[in-house]
């Protein structure tokens, strides 16, 4: 780019994206004169998934404004809780947030994931085809113009991931509903429906079970329940809507 020049300042979250001598007060970008501001923020290295209110010179602006000689822009942070338009609200993750996931599900968010490599363009497909979120630490997944819609997961931790995407997205929370294998609803099965899979002490200590309507997976509070039921009370206490 050799045209106008003008002079962005980034918050905090999209700021994350830049080169690390952008990140902080104003930087001076020259554009073309030509390409949309939403194109130039782009190319500075951010999704716009990640991009808020765009403010030129006090005045919010669209994306496809183009930026002139001397412009001050602020680019902003998506505004929390972000509403997704025109679908009901549900995910898609990709290959490396399994756990993440089995989370959401866990809390009964509609969530699809993909357990192997299917590729962005399939992914970005997916999420339009099925009106879904996707979810992704991939900002070339993220860019791709066909997705539905997109949110950047910030954190490598699971449960920093899903406190993010809780705060962020606000979704409904039914937790016990759904199949975390899956994503399938559950129903309430008895002993006899399930037996099939239940060994001798779990068919010996355990009377209340439920199973998946889709896959027919069998679910008991077994072992692990304690550490699921943290999850679930911690989510509910910081995130259930009134």
């Amino acid at each position: 780019m050799n045209g106008p020049e003008i002079h962005v300042e980034f918050a905090p979250r999209p700021a994350l994206f830049v080169p690390h001598e952008r990140r902080h007060g104003t930087t001076t970008v020259t554009t073309d004169g030509v390409s949309t501001l939403g194109h130039v923020v782009e190319s500075l290295g951010v999704p716009l998934t990640e991009v808020g209110t765009l403010v030129v010179d006090g005045r919010e602006v669209p994306r496809s404004y183009v930026p002139v000689l001397g412009d001050c822009v602020e680019v902003r942070e998506v505004e929390r809780p972000q509403r997704v338009p025109g679908a009901p609200l549900r995910f898609l993750l990709d290959v490396h947030l399994g756990t993440l996931a089995r989370r959401l599900r866990l809390l009964g968010v509609d969530t699809a994931y993909e357990s192997t490599d299917i590729g962005d363009p399939a992914l970005a497909t997916l999420s339009a085809t099925e009106r879904r979120v996707m979810l992704s630490r991939d900002r070339g997944l993220l860019r791709r113009r066909e997705l539905w819609a997109g949110a950047y997961v910030y954190s490598t931790r699971p449960e920093e991931q899903l406190r993010d995407v809780l705060d962020r997205f606000r979704p409904d929370l039914r937790p016990w509903t759904r199949c975390t294998a899956c994503n399938g609803l559950l129903h309430e099965a008895t002993k006899e429906e399930v037996a099939d899979q239940l060994a001798g002490g779990t068919h010996r200590s355990y009377d209340v079970f439920a199973q998946c309507t889709d896959c027919g997976r069998a679910y008991w509070k077994g072992a692990h329940h304690e550490q699921l039921e943290a999850i679930v009370e911690r989510a509910l206490a910081e995130f259930s809507r009134s």
